[in-house]
């Protein structure tokens, strides 16, 4: 059974910086594509960082040079370092595993808030 678990999210000022974790278990995560999403209130889910096929990692436009996604294979986790945060960062985070035939898996959210 696949599973993951987000935390690390929570109400910060402006400028903060909060660091996501996503623990995996039922796959190896060097072995799936690892997504970092993010939903907004009343806005559609957008993919905010993510590993490509090749083990690069894309990031959205407007967190490029603030966030930072990485990944220790031997804790099957991977995390979401965000610095410089703003209020329009305030979203629910999830965490996604994808590999082609093998399945899509979300994790329960975590909410980050940026508020003065």
């Amino acid at each position: 059974q696949v599973r993951l678990v987000e935390s690390g999210g929570g109400l910060v000022q402006p400028g903060s910086s909060l660091r996501l974790s996503c623990v995996a278990s039922g796959i190896d995560v060097s072995a799936w594509i690892m997504n970092w999403y993010r939903q907004a209130p009343g806005k559609e889910r957008e993919l905010v960082a993510g590993f490509t096929d090749v083990g690069t990692i894309n990031y959205q436009q407007s967190v490029w040079g603030r966030f930072t996604m990485s990944r220790d294979n031997n804790k099957d986790t991977v995390y979401l370092q965000m610095n410089n945060l703003t209020p329009e960062d305030t979203a629910i985070y999830f965490c996604n595993a994808v590999r082609s035939t093998l399945g899509n898996y979300w994790g329960q959210g975590t909410q980050v808030t940026v508020s003065s």
